[in-house]
């Protein structure tokens, strides 16, 4: 039963009726006498709405007065938004924007005429203020008392931590035997299987979700397993969707998100957690299993659920689920007074008492504890303690925790409801962005206006105190991705999640306010009427298009990332919010964004918009608009300066924008601008209109040859204390005036609290003074100066104390990072990327002295800096990434004994002539990554003992990738030898790799001991390669392409006697097993596309899971008895002539193939398709169908049939048949009669 939270919107309303804009443009003139009566009777009700609030919850007479007061509270707020808007009109009008934008404003806008606007207002505000008129005097007869409001904690508002990591700490430790116990299973138990499913189960609550990131989290879980997952299911159990979140991509068709699932798990050996599963379906479950069956041995999936009826069906290679234990007294104490007493006031023993008594009645739950503990923060007295204690329940297992989560909603503030109620929109587990969020509460008016503070201020502080009271959880910061980074995307984004009894809380009082649409399969039921806040997700075609036509305008949030609602705008002139990222199908026309209302308008991630309509500048009470990362949107509305309530504009990523239109400056309420191009035209703004605008966060100015000096100090850059993160960009080569970008980058002197800045493609000689010096930028924690080819003075970047990331490009006249006469010391740096520095010749400017110092340095990264020859010194470095033309550094950097530091190592060199000389010492390295272009001193015909001393430093290897090496000719066993540790192995472009080396025109037989670990090899584009080398037995996973003078994949034994054609017997001559390298005995996935001189693969072995061949076009046979093979895909074949050599396949449960033209029959025999749950075939004119159709009463989940010839699919037949598939496609169509379908020519 949904809540009523309605003394913020009665608040709002009051705000709204004494307006300053309703008097200045006389919006209201006739209507005097409402306005007064609403005066007087809004704060009657506000006085004792709280008590009506909480009556409601169980005097049904209330309820019904709350709900008439909700309804006609939000027509109210309509109407006095309505008057807004028409005062804002006038304005504007007056301002001449009607004739500026030159359109028929008549036939655009409902209230053009004064008069009819009066007269139209005027009947809705008497209907209004007569139904208030009854409600004050039914609120009267109900005899409600003012309660007062409990005063806010000072010591809350100046909480400055979101995360409390003592909680964390305090559940780890009481966690510690479980988790050991849970780590032990999965490293011990689970090794020796090919699956292991492990439910942990729990009431909500219980700190399931953070117990399994303990154990995901726990370095030796971290280290056995190769691959690591996390993916929150929640209600929604799309195999889709989740195996596209393991696989992290969008794929939208199911079968290829599966598909994408099978290769990115094949033969490792992962860990995947399931979090939140309350799926009971077992089919369900059982097509994600199918799939999760592809991975190595050993693998294992962790899943949290509150039901054990879905732990009992997921369960696997255990004898049952695991049940997490509750909370010790002793830890549950800890984290409540960890909350509770972070005020002055100090524990004594009757406090102690009570706490006591709240640790008895959080039943062992630590978000219970975490609420109270909150709760019991906001308390300075003692009785205040007890009147939380009274208030309070018991947890049991009948009500879990929600009495005590709801007791913790109840104590906030009405206008913190109403701010996290609004949260129940998300789906469960969605990553909510915070910023959007508090943009979202300030558009539907949820945040109070306070004084002297902006309403971004406030809304921060209202999410501070919510995360305080544990109502959001995982709030984190996320540095943008490294593609939006380099299109402008600078600041870091702050998300957070919602725990689902959290959510629960927000639903129950949301009620059908709400309405969220994740899967329209599992949504049968009509869509309620009506609704305020609408999430979509999914597709959901003409039971959207009803719904939306039955609805009333009273829609005023739209969030949605899938369908095209562009054609239904028209109905809702109600609407506050839109939020359509990712989602446009089609331009945006005047049309669609005619409501009055629109304060959030969020187009972003568009290839489809190319300009805004003119008319979105007449949105008046628009806030925020964001078009970022609209690749082809080339211009803005002319007339934006008439937005006046537009508080942030998000432009980045928008590579088409050519200039920025005029008089910018004058939206005077502008806090965010990310992107700000200087165009050419008189008739756009130029930096000048920045003047006035105090703008936070990050600005990109792009253009900057077309500024003029006077402009970029009117700009006044230094002034914008808000300002985080600034980019400066000219568009202009060589020839341009030097002294012109000096006067201008002087001119555009920012704040000392610059977190970053960017500089590119500046042309001045040397830097201003307030980079020289530096003086200014103590707070800098990354700099990036990029394309700066002419400037000859640059900053000691040492002295740049706190700087974390340091990035230099195309610096042409750069020869060192530091001078003689600095400390050369880099204190906080982590992170430093050197880029075409073709004068770069040492760290530090005079020969000689003591070398530059990197104390914190984790990651460097050094390409084309052909003069520098040595890393500098840096103890902690983890991660080294060199593409050079010469191997001089990474020569030094195999020499090097700090090198025994690293985890990862990627070296790429053209210099084919470097040799290696190395101390015959070597030192044990923790390398586990290892990536090498070229570098053919590493890989000698003959290997010398120094190539063999450096190989045997990495006995930890794990991974290693060779490519472009042309020293590689032979499978280099003696450098492989001490590689005991690696799993995978990668070989792409070694254009003169042959295979395994010969004696006496034999393959030299290979010892079993080398690569003993090694799991998964794949090879690429290596042209001259011959036949694969002698595998180990541990391998899983064989990936060869493009490789087109390939014959043989396990040796000499995978060739026909005889050559075949179009006629030649499908029938396969072994050679001798004496002669043939038998296959690797444990394989499970062969994948092998594109390897044009392949005539046979035969003796496939029978531990075969998923077979991939692709355009292997002299293919003639494949043979083996593959029993454990589930997958099998052939496509471009159009030499296959059979597939009978394949034997029976009775695991086998997918089936595709495709354009083989030649084959003649499907694989196996009628027993080979007992398990199988899709089939598809198309364009294969020879093949017979019929052991498919034959199948008895079996039922497909899938079947596609295209392009088959008449005769070997449509013969008639007697005796059983395969039932109807549950999804099918080109198959007979016209046909009513699914057996006769089954027989006609699609």
């Amino acid at each position: 039963m949904a809540e009523f939270v309605i003394g913020p919107l009665i608040s709002m309303v009051k705000e709204k009726l004494s307006s300053y804009l309703l008097d200045q443009y006389k919006v209201m003139e006739g209507m005097e006498e409402q306005r007064k009566i609403l005066e007087r009777k809004l704060p009657a009700i506000l006085d004792i709405i709280q008590d009506a609030e909480v009556k409601g919850a169980y005097r049904p007479g209330v309820r019904a007065w709350l709900k008439d007061l909700k309804t006609v509270a939000y027509e109210a707020n309509d109407v006095f938004d309505n008057f807004k808007y028409e005062a804002l009109r006038r304005e504007a009008k007056k301002k001449g924007q009607y004739n500026m934008l030159g359109i028929d404003t008549v036939s655009l806008l409902p209230a053009h005429n004064p008069i009819l606007f009066r007269h139209r207002m005027a009947k809705k505000l008497q209907k209004i203020v007569q139904t208030i008129e009854v409600l004050v005097a039914e609120m009267n007869a109900f005899g409600f008392t003012h309660l007062e409001p409990a005063p806010p904690s000072v010591q809350w508002r100046k909480t400055d931590s979101i995360m409390l990591d003592s909680d964390k700490d305090i559940v780890s430790r009481s966690r510690d035997e479980e988790m050991k116990k849970i780590v032990r299973i999965l490293l011990d138990e689970a090794s020796n299987m090919d699956l292991m499913v492990l439910p942990i189960v729990g009431m909500g609550g219980l700190g399931k979700t953070t117990f399994v990131q303990l154990v995901y989290n726990e370095p030796a879980i971290k280290k056995h397993f190769e691959l690591r997952r996390w993916c929150c299911v929640s209600d929604d159990f799309d195999v889709g969707n989740i195996a596209n979140t393991i696989c992290r991509n969008i794929e939208k068709d199911r079968e290829k998100a599966l598909q994408d699932l099978q290769k990115e798990i094949s033969g490792k050996r992962y860990l995947i957690v399931l979090d939140d599963v309350w799926n009971r379906d077992a089919d369900k479950w059982g097509k994600l299993k199918t799939c999760l069956k592809q991975g190595g041995t050993g693998s294992a999936v962790l899943t949290t659920t509150r039901d054990s009826e879905v732990a009992r069906i997921m369960t696997m290679g255990v004898a049952q689920a695991y049940s997490l234990e509750t909370l010790g007294e002793k830890y549950m104490k800890e984290i409540i007074q960890s909350r509770a007493f972070r005020l002055q006031m100090t524990s004594s023993d009757e406090l102690d008492d009570i706490v006591n008594k709240i640790v008895h009645r959080c039943g062992g739950s630590p978000l219970a504890a975490k609420a109270f503990g909150s709760m019991l923060s906001t308390r300075t007295t003692m009785n205040q303690w007890k009147d939380i204690l009274a208030k309070s329940n018991i947890c049991n297992d009948r009500t879990g925790i929600l009495p005590v989560l709801k007791l913790s909603y109840d104590d906030l503030p009405s206008h913190m409801k109403q701010c996290f109620a609004f949260c129940a929109i998300f789906p469960k587990d969605y990553e909510i962005d915070v910023e959007h969020l508090i943009h979202l509460w300030m558009a539907l008016d949820f945040i109070p206006l306070e004084e002297e503070a902006h309403p971004e201020t406030v809304g921060e502080e209202i999410f501070r105190q919510l995360t305080w009271r544990s109502f959001f959880q995982e709030v984190k910061e996320s540095p943008p991705p490294k593609y939006r980074k380099t299109n402008g995307m600078l600041c870091n984004k702050t998300t957070c999640k919602i725990h689902d009894l959290m959510h629960d809380i927000a639903l129950s009082v949301m009620g059908k306010d709400c309405l969220t649409v994740t899967d329209r399969t599992s949504y049968t039921k009509p869509l309620p009427d009506p609704t305020r806040h609408f999430f979509l997700s999914c597709h959901l075609g003409k039971q959207l298009d009803d719904f939306l036509k039955k609805q009333p305008p009273t829609l005023q949030t739209l969030f949605c990332t899938y369908g095209d609602f562009l054609s239904h705008l028209l109905e809702y002139n109600s609407v506050r919010a839109l939020h359509l990222q990712q989602n446009l199908r089609h331009q945006v026309r005047s049309r669609h964004l005619q409501s009055q209302h629109l304060r959030y308008l969020n187009l972003s991630d568009s290839d489809v918009i190319t300009e805004l309509p003119q008319e979105i500048s007449m949105l008046y009470n628009l806030q925020t608009l964001d078009v970022s990362f609209c690749r082809r949107l080339h211009q803005l509305p002319k007339q934006m300066k008439y937005m006046t309530c537009l508080r942030h504009l998000y432009t980045h990523g928008c590579r088409s924008l050519t200039h920025m239109p005029p008089d910018i400056g004058q939206l005077a309420s502008l806090q965010t601008l990310t992107y700000f191009v200087v165009g050419t035209s008189f008739n756009c703004s130029t930096v000048a209109e920045l003047q006035n605008l105090n703008l936070g966060g990050q600005l990109v100015l792009h253009g900057l040859q077309n500024v003029a000096e006077a402009h970029a100090k009117a700009a006044s850059l230094g002034k914008k204390q808000k300002l985080t993160h600034l980019s400066l960009k000219w568009n202009s080569d060589v020839n341009e005036v030097q002294d012109s970008h000096m006067k201008v980058l002087d001119a555009l002197k920012p704040h000392g609290g610059l977190e970053m800045l960017r500089i590119d493609s500046y042309k001045g000689s040397s830097l201003p003074s307030w980079m020289i010096d530096f003086s200014l930028l103590q707070q800098l924690t990354e700099l990036h100066l990029i394309d700066c080819t002419v400037c000859e003075v640059f900053p000691e970047f040492c002295h740049l104390k706190a700087l974390q990331v340091l990035y230099l490009e195309k610096l042409d006249k750069l020869r060192s990072l530091c001078s003689d006469m600095t400390s050369m010391v880099f204190p906080a740096l982590k992170k430093l990327k050197l880029r075409d520095l073709e004068s770069m010749e040492r760290w530090v400017s005079a020969e000689g002295k003591d070398e530059v110092t990197f104390p914190v340095l984790e990651k460097i990264g050094i390409k084309n800096c052909p003069k520098l020859t040595s890393l500098p010194e840096a103890p902690k470095l983890k991660v080294i990434n060199v593409n050079e033309g010469k191997a001089q550094i990474s020569l030094a950097i195999v020499k090097a004994t700090y090198t025994c530091l690293l985890s990862k190592l990627k070296l790429s060199v053209e210099d084919r002539e470097a040799t290696l000389e190395l101390d015959p010492e070597n030192h044990e390295s923790p390398l586990t990554e290892l990536s090498l272009g070229g570098c053919n001193f590493l890989f000698l015909s003959s290997p010398s003992q120094p190539t063999i001393g450096f190989w045997k430093s990495f006995e930890k290897l794990v991974d290693l990738e060779i490519k472009n090496c042309s020293g590689l000719v032979y499978w280099p066993e003696e450098v492989f030898q001490s590689l005991v540790s690696l799993k995978n192995l990668e070989i792409k472009s070694c254009d003169k790799l042959i295979g395994p080396a010969h004696v006496n025109g034999e393959p030299k037989p290979t010892a079993e001991q080398v690569l003993p670990h090694l799991k998964i090899i794949r090879i690429r584009k290596c042209d001259s390669l011959v036949e694969l080398f002698s595998l180990p037995p541990s391998l899983r996973s064989i990936y060869v392409c493009d490789c087109n003078k390939l014959e043989r994949i396990f040796g000499k034994g995978d060739q026909f006697a005889t050559p075949c054609d179009g006629h030649a017997s499908s029938t396969v001559v072994e050679q001798s097993s004496a002669q043939a390298n038998h296959p690797p005995p444990n394989l499970e996935y062969l994948f092998i596309s594109s390897c044009g001189n392949i005539a046979a693969l035969p003796n496939l072995p029978p531990s075969l899971k998923s077979l991939y061949i692709w355009e292997c076009q002299e293919l003639c046979s494949v043979s083996g008895q593959l029993g454990a093979l589930e997958r099998l895909v052939i496509y471009g074949c159009s030499k296959l002539l059979s597939l009978d050599s394949l034997g029976d396949l009775p695991s086998l449960e997918s089936l595709t193939i495709d354009s083989c033209k030649c084959l003649a029959s499907l694989p196996g025999c009628h027993g080979s398709y007992s398990a199988l749950r899709v089939a598809m075939v198309k364009y294969c004119p020879s093949i017979d169908m019929k052991p498919l159709y034959k199948l008895d009463q079996q039922r497909l989940d899938r079947l596609e049939v295209r392009d088959l010839s008449h005769a070997h699919s449509s013969d008639p037949y007697d005796g059983a048949k395969l039932r109807e598939p549950k999804s099918w496609k080109y198959a007979i169509p016209g046909c009513q009669d699914w057996a006769i379908r089954r027989h006609r020519n699609p």
